[in-house]
């Protein structure tokens, strides 16, 4: 049986910032207010000329270069976003055309918002698993600021703009032990996009009920937080590091208090990045392995939280 295993990351942040300072010009709001609530103190905002997939571009070579093969061994790529240019070609497909792969190999997108990454990544898993795939580069980024309203408060002090990527390889030993997806239709109007495709004349905009959002995610990701203990038969001590969805710090702070892990365990951007949807988690990982913090051998698990509600986790030896 084979195994999937990161052997690269890589992730991009427009150079555009907009701190809480910046925003208080815009709307009713304080830095304070903002630090507070959430735990963001700026983010990073796309310029004109950059897209979602330009973002991955630039993600995904660094990735790719991390990992030390050559682009033509790439068998797989799927693309989490919820924030395409398009409708048609998919993202993936563009990006395979942009980084010059040529071998025709299967390319798809994902949405499934802020946990896009984690789906992304255990589909992945399971064709390397099953053998179809040697090589396969999975890729989060989302650029939620071109839906957001700018006159809401609640929701354009939150999200930003970026792109995170991994190269999995077969292995005979394991990296992704296992990864645990839910999601619940029945909260879908709690965060979502207002606004239709069917109607041209309709503007798009992230509307949030915040409150009841931060109750329901505490709870889903302290089970599937427990489910990936028993289903791996591990404990609590036995996890380096915690890498969450980057959507709050309070819901960060309550998953780590419920692993009983301290939050120097925690791999935090939330303050200088928001939340960058899909991107987030492999942004933070991408993070915490070029500062040398996530070392080789370190075990791992990744968390991610989102519109749907959908929710999931992935356990892993880096």
């Amino acid at each position: 049986m084979k195994y999937s295993r990161i052997i690269g990351t890589g992730s991009y942040l427009p150079d555009k910032i907009l701190t809480n300072e910046d925003l208080a010009k815009i709307v009713d709001t304080s830095d304070d207010w903002i630090v507070e609530r959430t735990g963001i103190k700026r983010r990073h905002i796309m310029s004109n000329e950059e897209t979602t997939i330009s973002m991955a571009e630039v993600a995904s070579k660094r990735a790719i270069e991390a990992s030390g093969i050559d682009k033509s061994k790439i068998q797989m790529i799927i693309v989490a976003t919820c924030t395409p240019e398009k409708f048609f070609p998919n993202a993936a497909s563009s990006l395979q055309y942009l980084l010059g792969i040529t071998n025709a190999c299967p390319a798809f997108d994902v949405n499934v918002v802020c946990s896009g990454f984690i789906y992304a990544l255990s589909i992945a898993d399971q064709y390397i698993r099953s053998g179809a795939v040697e090589y396969a580069l999975v890729v989060g980024t989302d650029s939620l600021t071109r839906v957001v309203d700018w006159s809401d408060r609640s929701t354009c002090i939150l999200f930003s703009d970026g792109a995170g990527a991994v190269v999995l390889k077969a292995d005979d030993e394991p990296g992704i032990y296992s990864t645990h997806l839910h999601a619940d239709g029945s909260y879908g109007d709690l965060l979502h996009v207002e606004g239709s495709v069917y109607n041209a004349s309709s503007r798009q905009l992230i509307k949030m009920q915040g409150n009841a959002v931060f109750k329901v995610a505490v709870t889903k990701l302290g089970e599937v937080v427990e489910e990936v203990l028993e289903f791996n038969k591990i404990s609590k001590s036995d996890i380096d590091w915690l890498i969450p969805h980057q959507a709050n710090i309070r819901i960060i702070e309550a998953t780590a208090k419920r692993l009983g892990i301290p939050m120097e365990k925690v791999i935090l951007t939330v303050e200088d990045q928001g939340n960058t949807s899909a991107a987030s988690v492999p942004l933070a990982l991408d993070i915490g392995v070029r500062d040398a913090r996530v070392k080789p051998g370190d075990l791992l698990l990744l968390e991610a939280f989102g519109s749907g509600f959908a929710w999931g986790a992935a356990l892993i030896r880096y």
